[in-house]
């Protein structure tokens, strides 16, 4: 019930947020949007101790403790339980993104805002939405992540850098190519921590992408952008 009332409520403070902050800023400025996501994190996260204090919790774990031997490798039942349900909310969301009208209007929206308000698309109903339902997601990404470790303000600092390289890394342009990303990630940071250390294994798989990067800037799948005239 409370992992509930928390994404609707994530839901209804990412549409203040792009009604009121967003919206208005990307008239002024393109890249004001990117740096004002920056600044609400540093502020919600400022704000988060003297709101809820400084004291670490610890959330019940639902799934019983233990693991599963697959393929020779030791996974624990929450990990599992993650990466299942990783995989149905992002099936889900690419079959609504590919195959429903409002997936075309985000999709258009994305490709060229201006374009799409001309051709009779609800842009700022689709960015609304949109900026909602990353927050509904965001947080659920969270109650996810909480049972794993001690719930604090800065417990997702982690996941956020991880999803930011498997942004990157994959490519921004498509779906499926920071999914991928993300899995290789993983994998690889695994694997480094298992033979080395973990910080060393972080260095070394950031490292790498970084190189990758100065070879082929747009990512895995990314493609460079095309202007037609």
């Amino acid at each position: 019930m409370v992992a509930i009332v928390s994404m609707i409520t994530a839901f209804l403070t990412g549409i203040l947020i792009d009604t009121f902050i967003i919206r208005p800023a990307a008239k002024v400025n393109k890249i004001a949007k990117q740096i004002i996501t920056l600044g609400l994190i540093m502020v919600i996260t400022g704000i988060s101790p003297y709101l809820f204090g400084v004291d670490p919790y610890q959330l019940p774990r639902f799934l019983p403790q233990g693991s599963m031997d697959i393929l020779g490798a030791s996974l624990k039942y929450n990990t599992i339980f993650v990466v299942v349900l990783s995989l149905v909310i992002m099936g889900s969301i690419f079959w609504f993104i590919q195959k429903t009208k409002w997936g075309l209007a985000i999709r258009v929206t994305a490709s060229n805002e201006i374009t799409s308000k001309l051709m009779g698309v609800p842009t700022k109903t689709v960015t609304m939405m949109s900026w909602a339902t990353a927050a509904m997601l965001g947080t659920l990404a969270a109650i996810i992540v909480a049972p794993a470790q001690s719930v604090n303000p800065s417990m997702m600092f982690n996941v956020q850098v991880s999803a930011f390289f498997a942004g990157v890394f994959g490519g921004f342009q498509t779906f499926y190519g920071p999914v991928l990303a993300a899995f290789i990630i993983a994998f690889a940071r695994n694997s480094t921590a298992f033979y080395l250390t973990d910080i060393w294994g972080d260095v070394l798989v950031y490292m790498v992408i970084l190189v990758f990067l100065f070879f082929k800037p747009y990512g895995i799948f990314g493609k460079p952008p095309v202007k037609k005239v």
